[in-house]
């Protein structure tokens, strides 16, 4: 009796081989654990309206309230939903003392303040940050000494330092983004420097040194990149204290010129009117300033959380 030979053709009914899960990089697990967070959202959404707002500022307001020739003093003052005196425009915010719609008031004034606080953080961490790495990088005297200047700029408090260079300085835009940088880069050399430590450490940055490559490119190339996520979270929370000190240098008169107007010079503007019932020429931008500093306080926080090696899965 034969027997009947087998086929040795795979067999279509086999199941496929599961394929290893890609690996999640770090950029899309931040953005995972970030977007996780109701509250981070909201302070992104917020953080995001105020830049929209502040950079399409002169396409969507209604009128451009330091055009002296569009004003009528005759529309000052008035409350929210008044029209103007020919019956064209509907000042949804109100005006103030110098017949300024608010709404268009508060896009210009945050552009000022978003513009004067962005480029003052930048400035400092880029201080702070190489500070911070020649300190963590050579040591000895060179540490020493740093260290104790930062030691003694972050003993003052910052508003009596901005006040003593805007006195020294005296008023404008580029006044105000000096005192701030020299209020802020201490901050972030002291972060800076305690992550450069621990990078200093490591193998790569000996391998680099044996290489023959200099301090500088060894500081910027290799170390500052690992260094950056501490000082990302300190920029973005430091981003909020500048706008609240730059609208308290302005509130108090030091800050901003009457030409170039922030958030705070508005809410200055309308605080004689407070008592007298026309509580909105204050109100309106300070909670324009509220909402912005609340998101991104928001969005720093998470951050800060989001970033912590001590979280990384």
């Amino acid at each position: 009796m034969s027997s009947v030979p087998t086929s040795s053709a795979p067999s279509h009914d086999a199941a496929p081989v599961p394929r290893a899960p890609r690996a999640e990089t770090p950029l899309q697990r931040v953005c995972k654990d970030f977007f996780a967070s109701r509250l981070a959202v909201l302070g992104l959404v917020l953080l995001l309206l105020a830049i929209g707002v502040a950079v399409l500022a002169p396409w969507i307001a209604p009128q451009n309230p330091y055009d002296i020739g569009n004003l009528d003093i005759f529309d000052s003052k008035l409350p929210p939903g008044s029209a103007n005196a020919d019956g064209t425009m509907t000042y949804w915010l109100g005006t103030d003392g110098q017949a300024r719609d608010l709404l268009s008031a508060i896009f210009y004034g945050m552009r000022t303040s978003l513009v004067v606080g962005g480029v003052s953080v930048v400035a400092a961490l880029a201080i702070g940050a190489f500070v911070g790495l020649m300190a963590a990088y050579f040591g000895g005297w060179v540490d020493a000494v740093l260290m104790r200047i930062v030691d003694i700029q972050l003993s003052l408090p910052s508003i009596l330092v901005a006040l003593v260079l805007l006195a020294a300085l005296g008023k404008g835009v580029d006044k105000v983004i000096i005192a701030l940088i020299i209020v802020q880069w201490a901050y972030f050399a002291r972060a800076a420097r305690g992550a450069a430590l621990v990078e200093r450490a490591k193998e790569y940055v000996e391998a680099a040194r044996c290489m023959g490559l200099s301090s500088t490119r060894v500081m910027l190339r290799h170390m500052l990149p690992n260094c950056m996520p501490p000082l990302i979270v300190i920029a973005t929370i430091d981003l909020a204290h500048a706008i609240a000190l730059e609208s308290t240098l302005s509130f108090l008169g030091v800050g901003v010129p009457v030409t170039e107007p922030s958030l705070g010079m508005l809410i200055a503007n309308g605080f004689e009117f407070l008592l007298s019932g026309s509580y909105w020429i204050s109100f309106f931008p300070g909670i324009a300033l509220a909402l912005t500093i609340i998101g991104l306080n928001l969005v720093g926080d998470h951050l800060r959380d989001v970033l912590n090696p001590h979280n990384v899965h």
